[in-house]
């Protein structure tokens, strides 16, 4: 499902928020159920041309905490010769900002992952509303 909504993008002269379009509908698709009121975390996997590789649900949690293991984002990354991860998850809340623990984990996941060579391109938070790009926001 990943790989056809990013072979599907425009082509390379569309603005970036056209390319980018089919990966955050995919994202909103896996880390958002209306039916379920948790916290999920997933994870798409690129190479060095930033090609998908493949993805995963890698956590999932309560209404205000997710249980993420990095042994987990990473043994997959390493799996797949990863070069650089996206990662996404939920607010339930439907508060879309980050929160301090959203924050420390995130800035713990990319050093870990330049410890290994590995780009953390973004982590994504989405509401029902919304949608926050920590990259965006000048936190990665």
């Amino acid at each position: 499902m990943v790989m056809a909504a990013l072979q599907a993008r425009p082509a390379p002269a569309a603005p970036p928020e056209a390319r980018l379009g089919p990966l955050v509908a995919f994202l909103r698709s896996v880390v958002l159920d209306p039916r379920d009121d948790r916290e999920r975390c997933h994870a798409l996997f690129v190479d060095g041309r930033r090609s998908c590789l493949g993805d995963a649900g890698i956590g999932q949690g309560g209404r205000g905490a997710l249980c993420l293991r990095m042994r987990e984002v990473f043994g997959e990354a390493l799996r797949l010769d990863a070069r650089g991860i996206i990662l996404a998850h939920n607010h339930p809340s439907g508060e879309c900002r980050p929160s301090g623990c959203d924050i420390a984990a995130t800035q713990q996941l990319a050093a870990v992952a330049r410890a290994l060579d590995i780009e953390l391109i973004d982590h994504l938070i989405f509401t029902h509303e919304a949608v926050y790009s920590m990259r965006a926001g000048g936190l990665l």
